[in-house]
């Protein structure tokens, strides 16, 4: 005991010489940390700034204006016009919940098509493609992209339009392509246009990550082919899977030329009424809020398949 006292007695001021250089490291560190945070800040602010000119203050815009009260006649609401909900009550109108309502439905199945068309392809080019094979179709998905929107709709127009190639084929088959089951067909594929390649390119970056000894193992543990992609393959793309429905959903929300031609003035998106709103009766109030509450039910649907997403992976 003696002993141990007289060791003890001996480190207390070896540790009291320590502690203030232990103490002046963590200050050291401290510090750099401040410095590499306001760094970083310093070079964010560029960025910020932009963020906030050319997006923040123009939504900030438009949300006070859809709050304003619009006299017909003029262009947009006066200043100082009083403030009132009426632009959001309109809004649950029958004729207005079929607008928003047939554009997420259309929305949603040209999604889910391109999804279910986009993975297979993906699949092939990531793992089964021959590497001057992926080059090309990479070089074909973009090249897609860069095609203008109004040579598609045109092209669909002639294709499966009512004086199209495929009209007598058609009218030989007893299809009706005035109604209006054929036109929502025909603004279907016309998203998928922009979907199916979009969703394509996502998907190979998701197919590429993942590791193929895992689909092997499943092989080789007795399960098929078909039961190692729907229980390894499927599952571990599925942040993949659920990011290019949620882009070709953006895709689809937001199109406007699409509806605009395909649809012969009988399929009007969201995007449509926006543009009436805003140019043709100038009542910007309304075209605020219907912009507003369409911004809303988008974030909405992007918290709830993270959520989804979310629960996928605990389970």
């Amino acid at each position: 005991m003696k002993s141990g006292r007289f060791q003890v007695l001996q480190l207390l001021p070896e540790a009291a010489v320590k502690a203030p250089i232990v103490n002046s490291k963590r200050r050291h560190m401290v510090g750099e940390r401040v410095r590499a945070a306001r760094s970083q800040i310093l070079l964010l602010l560029p960025a910020m700034a932009v963020f906030v000119l050319f997006l923040g203050l123009p939504m900030l815009t438009v949300l006070n204006e859809s709050f304003r009260t619009f006299e017909p006649g003029r262009i947009g609401s006066v200043d100082g016009a009083p403030l009132t909900i009426e632009n959001y009550t309109e809004l649950f109108l029958p004729v207005y919940l079929r607008y928003f309502s047939q554009t997420y439905f259309l929305a949603f199945c040209a999604s889910l098509i391109a999804v279910l068309i986009a993975f297979p392809i993906a699949y092939f080019i990531a793992r089964n493609a021959s590497s001057a094979m992926r080059k090309a179709a990479m070089t074909l998905l973009i090249g897609l992209m860069f095609l203008s929107a109004l040579v598609r709709v045109y092209a669909l127009q002639l294709t499966f339009g009512s004086v199209g190639i495929l009209a007598p084929i058609m009218s030989a088959l007893g299809v009706n392509m005035n109604g209006s089951l054929y036109i929502n067909c025909v603004i279907v594929v016309g998203l998928l246009h922009y979907s199916i390649p979009m969703s394509i390119l996502i998907l190979i970056g998701a197919v590429q990550q993942l590791n193929p000894r895992l689909i092997e193992a499943a092989q080789s543990l007795g399960a098929s082919a078909l039961s190692s992609h729907l229980t390894v393959t499927i599952p571990l793309c599925i942040r993949g899977l659920v990011s290019a429905f949620l882009v070709s959903m953006t895709l689809g929300i937001s199109a406007f030329i699409i509806p605009w031609i395909l649809g012969r003035g009988r399929v009007m998106f969201i995007s449509n009424l926006i543009y009436s709103r805003f140019s043709e009766i100038t009542n910007y109030p309304s075209g605020a809020a219907i912009s507003i509450v369409m911004m809303v039910l988008s974030l909405l649907l992007i918290f709830i398949m993270s959520r989804l997403l979310t629960l996928l992976d605990r389970t």
